[in-house]
Parts: C-alpha cells; sequence; structure tokens
C-alpha cells in the first residue's frame, strides 16, 4: 500500500470523518495488541486489512491505563480490549512452562494472525535522565516474547525508542534470540516515519519476526528503513485546514500558555524567525552549550514536525509553537501529525493530561498499516476462516453426538 499521495495537492486521508467498516465480514484478520495505548497500531493493522478486503477481529488488547482502553474501545467496539498489566494475561517467565493462566489466554484468543505491543519506552527514552537504560519497566519487552510463545502468531511486531538498543538488560537481543529459539526468521531496524507518511520527523525501533515461509522480515524493514522522505508530508499538508477554525473548543481548544511563553511566541511571529535568540531564553538555556535549541521554537509549514510527545501543547517542552499562530498545537493537530484521521474519536476523554499523554505516547499508525500491507497477503486469511468454521462445525456435532 503506498504512502506517497499520487498528488500532493490532493486534499489529507487525515481530514476523513467517516471511519470505514473495519469490524464487519469475514473472512478477518485476527491480532492481539498488547501495551495497546488508545490503539494507534490496531488503526495501522485495520487500515491495512481494509485495504485487503478483511475485516478486523481484535481477540485481546490491552492497556493498563483506563482512558487509552476507553478511547480504544470507542473507536473498536468490537474489540475484547481491557484495562490491565499485561501480567495479567501472561504471568510466566520467558523460561517456564505455559501457565494456566496463558491458556486460558491462549484458548480465548484463539488463531492469532499478527500479535504486535509497543512495550513502555520512557526507561529507555534519550529524555529520561533519571532511570534511562535501567529501568524495571524495560523489561516489559520480554512479555512480548513470551505471548509469542502463548499464542503462537504467523506475525510478530515489536516497536520502541530506538535507543531501546542500549538497555542494560539487552531486552531486544534476549527476544530476538528466543524468537529463532521458537523457529521465527527475525529482524530490527530503525525506521523513520516520516517516509511512510507521516508529518513527524520520528524514529522507531521495529523488531518483527516471521513464521510464514514466504514473509521475509529483514526484506520488509529494509524497504521501510531505505524508505526516502516525501516533502509532500509537511505541516500544510496534516494540519493546513485547521488554522482558522471558527468556533475552537474542546480538542480544538489551543493550549494556555504563561505570560512569559506568549512574549517568546509573539516575538517569533512578529520577527519571522523559528529559533528563539538565546537573550529571551530562560537562563538555563543562555550559556550556548545546551541542546535543546528546538525548544521555544516555531514549527514551519513547509516541514514535518519533530517528534510529538505529551509536552506538545507547550513550547518549553520542544519546537511546538504553531507555524503561524501565538499558541502551541492544538490536541487535534498533535493528533493529525501522529497520523490518526478525524475519523478516531477521542470524545471519551475528559482530562486534557489525558490527552495529551495517549496522543504523545501513541505509535503512529503508519508503521502497522505499512508492515500490515507486505505481510497480509501471505498469511492465508481466507484457509484460516474456512478451518475455523471446520473446527467450529466439528465441535457443535460432537456437542449434539454427546448430548
Amino acid at each position: 500500500m503506498p504512502a506517497s499521495p499520487e498528488n500532493p495537492a490532493a486534499p489529507s486521508p487525515l481530514r476523513e470523518k467517516t471511519r470505514p467498516d473495519f469490524d464487519s465480514g469475514e473472512p478477518a484478520l485476527r491480532i492481539v495488541d498488547l501495551f495497546s495505548g488508545c490503539g494507534g497500531l490496531t488503526l495501522g493493522a485495520a487500515q491495512a486489512a481494509n485495504h485487503a478486503g478483511l475485516a478486523l477481529d481484535i481477540r485481546l488488547a490491552v492497556d493498563f491505563e483506563q482512558a487509552a482502553v476507553d478511547v480504544y474501545k470507542e473507536n473498536f467496539p468490537k474489540a475484547n480490549a481491557v484495562m490491565a498489566p499485561v501480567e495479567d494475561y501472561f504471568d510466566g517467565e520467558l523460561s517456564d512452562e505455559i501457565t494456566e493462566t496463558e491458556v486460558k489466554t491462549r484458548e480465548s484468543a484463539g488463531k492469532t494472525h499478527l500479535l504486535f505491543g509497543g512495550p513502555p519506552c520512557q526507561g529507555h527514552s534519550d529524555l529520561n535522565n533519571r532511570t534511562r537504560r535501567d529501568d524495571p519497566k524495560n523489561k516489559l519487552y520480554l512479555k512480548m516474547a513470551r505471548a509469542a510463545r502463548v499464542l503462537e502468531p504467523s506475525i510478530v511486531l515489536i516497536e520502541n525508542v530506538p535507543a531501546v538498543r542500549l538497555d542494560t538488560a539487552g531486552v531486544v537481543k534476549t527476544t530476538f534470540d528466543y524468537l529463532e529459539q521458537l523457529g521465527y526468521e527475525v529482524a530490527t531496524a530503525t525506521v523513520g516515519i516520516h517516509a511512510l507518511g507521516v508529518a513527524q520527523k520520528r524514529r522507531r525501533h521495529v523488531l518483527l519476526a516471521s513464521n510464514v515461509d514466504s514473509v521475509d522480515p529483514k526484506k520488509i524493514l529494509a524497504d521501510l528503513a531505505s524508505r526516502a522522505d516525501d516533502a509532500a508530508f509537511n505541516l500544510e499538508w496534516a494540519i493546513g485546514d485547521l488554522r482558522s477554525l471558527a468556533n475552537p473548543d474542546g480538542y480544538d481548544s489551543p493550549p494556555k500558555a504563561s505570560p512569559a511563553n506568549v512574549k517568546r511566541m509573539e516575538y517569533l511571529q512578529a520577527s519571522g524567525d523559528f529559533d528563539l535568540p538565546n537573550s529571551l531564553r530562560p537562563k538555563c538555556h543562555q550559556d550556548g552549550n545546551h541542546s535543546y535549541k528546538s525548544m521555544y521554537g516555531r514549527l514551519k509549514w513547509t516541514d514535518p514536525a519533530q517528534t510529538i510527545t505529551s509536552g506538545f501543547g507547550s513550547i518549553g517542552q520542544g519546537r511546538y509553537m504553531h507555524p503561524g499562530a501565538v499558541r502551541a498545537l492544538t490536541a487535534h493537530e498533535a493528533a493529525r501529525i501522529q497520523g490518526f484521521p478525524d475519523y478516531f474519536t477521542f470524545g471519551s476523554v475528559t482530562k486534557r493530561a489525558d490527552l495529551a499523554t495517549m496522543i504523545g505516547n501513541a505509535v503512529p499508525p503508519a508503521l502497522m498499516r505499512e508492515v500490515g500491507a507486505a505481510v497480509i497477503p501471505s498469511l492465508g486469511v481466507q484457509q484460516d476462516e474456512v478451518s475455523l468454521k471446520i473446527e467450529e462445525s466439528t465441535a457443535q456435532t460432537e456437542l449434539a453426538l454427546v448430548g
């Protein structure tokens, strides 16, 4: 599924307000999404499945944040989405035999085509100076390997920040080696999301594993990692139509700024500059030795944004000043920059902080959309659907005979 628009001047697909019917029909692509957040990876899988003429059957989606699960359910109402620690469903260690809990999880999920997830990445992030590389949550990455053993999916995808490779516990290598022991072909790469059709300079580390002979993870990731950035995917393309809303409120309401930051933004707007001079920065940023040039910066219509984080509503958190207004980005704009189209709704969120966190932590759907487009044709979904119907029919016949 090509990411680049054939006509860069055409309206952005991010403006689509009518949700495709991802849930109905057959055959269905069966997925499990762990550490699901609000559903960025699931949305990408849904888009790829829809493009291939398949429905989406979400056998299990798990996250520990209730607000994110509420949004997930709002957008995927037929999903088996639960608010819980992933350990409640996969409670064994890598070396353990399958536990009773995991047997129940496997029986409930059934045949799984795609298993994917984005384990907590804050402990790996270069923005985290407190527990970087050595955070207990980093080991949650290994739960994806455990889930692969339990569910035996055709494809496994794990995404994280590029710095996950430097984790002191070696979670990537451990997972890589373990999946190979299970019989998967495994590959890793760092992928630029902008090249996949997202108006954002964001890079993600991807581990992709396959037990399908015709699916080559190395080839797929090499293709994604080698794609060139497309200048068409800029902020004008992503949020240009949101620059002048008549009555902005809620999702579109501008974030409030401190008087000092308002003055900084007014300077940038009046001067036409994009980087704040040292004299107008806080004193801790005036020594010239800091590495925070983008902070207090203004975005450009003709460029993609920097990586969107939960701090997108404050220019003190990064280059988040709107390209043409004296304000930071709205939640709607940040969601668009992450790649969420307008039919994806955040209506259940009542707190601005929750909204900022789930949008900032979300995985751009384009990642799973592009991987899905590469693997779905080889998964034999149609044949699996026929086999499942035969198994169900046989089971019903056996029950009738027993009765």
